[in-house]
């Protein structure tokens, strides 16, 4: 092979290098890889250390908000030191940095929240005043809208911490994304799950997608590995945090659900307490041509309702 491998940028974290393993794979076969040969000469792997990762015991609101996960490693894109990035969708800004676009996403995991717990089988069954460990805004306004006596307690940290935290009692449950579970082989320890239709997941949530410079969204090995329903699926859901403008400061949830051209979508945004809660639905019959935009477009759409109605009462100011 006479062109040099494809240099994959991917936090060094246990679930991003599993999830970044898996992309590995993909785009090597895409660039022509038969399964058997040395992997790395197709496509390398390079872990990159951010700031969302070295700062583990405030909350990402209080330290920079999501970028802090991907500042670095799109560094690393712009000047060159890597051809792409993997990331989790729920984990990226509404708003990227100018010259980086999100160039393919893959078929989807699971989307939904799940619910880990020795004392409880659901979040509904958990005992008066129990301590629910999440550091997700929006999961806590969510939890909270169903069972404001609970016990918010801040947990932040890689999976295998925040199950270790649980294990030493420092919470009676927490949530944590099924996807990313299910991608280290612990899927097997979800009590339950969240519905996504009446607590929509993050937008993005359950998928991957590869970030690249906008010069490079046409590459046919990108072309090889995006998943069209995926695709569609998150446009909506990222329509609809670009409108809300999303942060680590407001809490936003989004389903998007596609069967054949039909796309539905559910956009809620609640208030930091879980007291107020404002929802839209909507749906749409996507053209082949422009269906992307179209998606993004109901997204907007259902978003801006929800900001209108909502206001500034959405936003964490403290």
């Amino acid at each position: 092979m006479s062109r040099q491998p494809i240099r994959i940028g991917a936090r060094g974290s246990k679930l991003s290098l599993a999830q970044s393993g898996l992309m590995q794979a993909r785009i090597a076969k895409a660039l022509g890889w038969d399964g058997v040969s040395d992997i790395e000469a197709y496509a390398q792997l390079i872990p990159i250390v951010t700031s969302g990762d070295r700062i583990q015991d405030r909350r990402l609101m209080e330290i920079g908000g999501k970028g802090l996960f991907t500042k670095e490693i799109e560094e690393a894109l712009l000047d060159g030191r890597i051809d792409c990035a993997i990331h989790s969708l729920k984990d990226m800004p509404a708003e990227l940095p100018p010259g980086l676009v999100l160039a393919a996403t893959p078929e989807r995991e699971d989307p939904r929240d799940a619910f880990i717990s020795h004392v409880a089988e659901r979040l509904e069954d958990l005992p008066k005043g129990a301590r629910l460990g999440t550091a997700s805004l929006r999961r806590q306004a969510q939890a909270l809208h169903v069972r404001p006596d609970l016990d918010v307690v801040m947990l932040r940290g890689n999976v295998d911490t925040r199950l270790a935290k649980l294990e030493r009692g420092e919470a009676d449950a927490i949530l944590l994304a099924q996807s990313g579970l299910n991608r280290l082989g612990l899927g097997h320890l979800t009590r339950s799950w969240l519905d996504p239709l009446a607590a929509p997941p993050a937008p993005g949530q359950g998928a991957l997608v590869i970030e690249t410079r906008a010069d490079d969204v046409d590459l046919p090995w990108l072309q090889a590995v995006r998943c069209q329903a995926t695709t569609l699926a998150v446009a909506a859901e990222r329509g609809a945090l670009y409108a809300l403008e999303g942060s680590c400061r407001t809490a936003v949830g989004a389903h998007a659900r596609l069967d054949g051209l039909a796309l539905t979508l559910i956009v809620e945004a609640l208030t930091p307490d879980g007291a107020l809660r404002f929802r839209r639905e909507g749906s749409v019959v996507l053209s082949s041509e422009d269906a992307a935009d179209e998606a993004r477009a109901l997204g907007l759409e259902l978003g801006a309702a929800v900001r209108a109605e909502g206001g500034p009462a959405l936003i964490l100011t403290d």
